[in-house]
């Protein structure tokens, strides 16, 4: 039997089953709402790798005790740094109060700085920085993951794949955001590959003894590729020291990872730098500069293969209204989990479309 097409789902009703789905988990209705934006967000931003596919796992380790449903997420401030102990708390919840408490600091000093241990997962680096540009304020997000990257010249995973993200305001239409894992590719896509039984692209991965790969599998148990070779083993190396060292969060091998069984708890950190652009210049010359810059960038010479040069962000923002309109697409072995999931948890998954 071939495999059985994508269906299509409704974006409010899928976020709608992971807030109920987080709150019987234990979450209150605010942190559910924080996690299920952030996971449907990412799926209509096809970035499934972070999205609602993640759910199942997130509430087994909840369920396990492996997350907490109610973290104690205790900060305590230095001038306008805050210092947050995420209380074992799912990424995006203890992402979202730490920006929350660091909205103000950088209003009034032009800048602020969090630093983040005790957490787990956050989903995509560019969903805080969506968040900031709708505070009209810019935003650097790092985050250190489970081992996934080899030092450059090795074959066993070290580092994790420690994404970057910045987030720019633009007066109208999408900000500008540049979100980039450190590896070749986000390790979650050679997780979803995996788990839907798909080989991967040539490039992606390296097996246990630094073969290149196309299994899923191996890849998995060996390390995915820096990007740009010892280029992005050394973008690795500062983004753990940023999220991880300088945090107090684990770093390399003792960060557990959410698809091992009995690991401990991940105690991933995050770092985010916050900039109140209009206590550098006044708002309007900066949209002025933006806008000049931008349509520079757009209206470049082409290319014989291109037809329109997109700036950082703009895909994500397009494909988003695109599949808000049509549906979030999920694939047969997702959704059957995703029932599961709901019927376990004593809520419906919706129908398809």
């Amino acid at each position: 039997m071939g495999e059985q097409p994508d269906k299509r789902y409704r974006s409010d009703a899928l976020e709608q089953f992971c807030r109920n789905v987080f709150i019987r988990s234990g979450f209150s209705a605010k942190d559910a709402a924080v996690a299920a934006d952030s996971l449907v967000r990412a799926d209509l931003e096809e970035n499934g790798s972070h999205g609602i596919s993640r759910l199942p796992i997130y509430v087994r380790r909840i369920q396990e005790g492996r997350i907490a449903a109610k973290p104690d997420i205790r900060m305590q401030h230095h001038g306008n740094i805050v210092h947050v102990d995420g209380g074992n708390g799912l990424g995006q919840v203890v992402c979202v109060r730490a920006l929350e408490e660091a909205v103000p600091l950088a209003r009034d000093a032009g800048i602020s700085m969090v630093l983040i241990r005790g957490s787990n997962h956050f989903g995509t680096a560019a969903y805080y920085c969506q968040l900031a540009c709708e505070q009209k304020l810019a935003l650097v997000a790092v985050t250190n993951s489970p081992p996934g990257i080899a030092p450059w010249g090795g074959k066993k995973a070290y580092l994790g794949t420690n994404p970057i993200a910045f987030g720019f305001p633009i007066r109208s239409g999408p900000p500008l955001i540049v979100d980039m894992s450190s590896s070749v590719v986000a390790r979650g896509n050679i997780i979803l590959a995996n788990k839907q039984n798909k080989p991967i692209p040539e490039g992606w991965a390296i097996d246990e003894e630094g073969r290149p790969t196309t299994d899923a599998a191996a890849a998995l148990r060996g390390a995915v590729l820096p990007l740009g070779g010892p280029k992005g083993y050394a973008l690795a190396m500062a983004v753990e020291m940023m999220s991880a060292v300088l945090t107090g969060a684990a770093f390399g091998p003792r960060v557990g990872n959410l698809y091992q069984e009995h690991d401990p708890p991940a105690d991933v950190g995050h770092a985010f730098i916050l900039m109140n652009i209009g206590k550098w210049m006044e708002l309007e010359p900066y949209y002025d500069r933006m806008d000049l810059f931008t349509s520079e960038i757009k209206s470049a010479p082409l290319s014989a293969q291109a037809n329109e040069i997109l700036i950082p962000g703009e895909r994500r923002h397009r494909t988003r209204l695109l599949n808000q309109s049509r549906g979030i697409a999920l694939s047969a072995e997702v959704a059957s989990e995703l029932q599961a999931l709901g019927a376990a948890c004593g809520t419906a998954f919706p129908d398809a479309i």
